[in-house]
C-alpha cells in the first residue's frame, strides 16, 4: 500500500510529461524593417593609426576658428639686462626661502636655485634675482 501511491504520482508525472504541447500560435504580426536615416559624409575621416606605416598618409583637418580676444600687446623690443632685476630679501634663519622684492610679506622657496638666477614671483608674476 505504501507503494501504491507514489508509484501512481510517478505514472501521473510521466504521462503528463508525455503529451504533446500545443503548437505555438501562428504568427500574425510582420516586423518591418527599421528606418535608419540615410548616414551623412563625415566632415572628418578619421586619421589613420600611426602603429600602420604602410598605410596611406591621410592629411590632418585644419583646427575649428575660434572667435578669441585680441592679441596681447608685444613686449618692448629691448632685453631687459639681467642687473636691471632686483635681488630677493633674504629669509633670516631660512637659506631657501627669500621675500619678493614686489610683493613684501610674500615668502617663495628658491631651493635648488643658485644665486643670481631669475625666478618668476608666483604673486606678481614679475621676475627677481635669487641672492
Amino acid at each position: 500500500m505504501k507503494f501504491s501511491l507514489p508509484l501512481a504520482l510517478l505514472a501521473v508525472f510521466f504521462l503528463a510529461s508525455c503529451a504533446e504541447e500545443p503548437p505555438p500560435p501562428p504568427i500574425t504580426q510582420q516586423h518591418r524593417a527599421s528606418a535608419y536615416p540615410a548616414t551623412q559624409p563625415q566632415e572628418y575621416p578619421p586619421q589613420q593609426q600611426p602603429f600602420n606605416p604602410n598605410g596611406p598618409v591621410q592629411p590632418t583637418p585644419p583646427p575649428p576658428v575660434v572667435a578669441s580676444s585680441p592679441p596681447p600687446t608685444p613686449a618692448p623690443s629691448t632685453k631687459v639686462a639681467k642687473g636691471d632685476y632686483p635681488y630677493g630679501i633674504p629669509v633670516p634663519g631660512k637659506p631657501h626661502l627669500v621675500e619678493s622684492p614686489y610683493s613684501p610679506g610674500k615668502y617663495i622657496d628658491v631651493e635648488g636655485f643658485p644665486p643670481g638666477t631669475e625666478v618668476k614671483d608666483p604673486y606678481t608674476d614679475k621676475i627677481f634675482l635669487v641672492p
